[in-house]
């Protein structure tokens, strides 16, 4: 299956609380962390909520 890398490009501070929980729950501490995930519909979704924090890049 295909992998994603999700990197933390702007601080989850200010921002509702549900969004910053699905930062921890991706793994994703403090800025510029990555984390590479498996790609399917719950972590799609969960970079969704998050997309105006996050940067995405497919991982060969």
């Amino acid at each position: 299956m295909a992998q994603i890398k999700i990197t933390l490009t702007k601080s989850p501070i200010g921002r509702k609380p549900e969004q910053r929980k699905t930062v921890v729950a991706l793994g994703l501490g403090k800025l510029n962390s990555s984390v590479v995930k498996e790609d399917n519909a719950a972590i799609r979704g969960m970079v969704t909520a998050i997309s105006h924090l996050v940067t995405v890049e497919d991982v060969k």
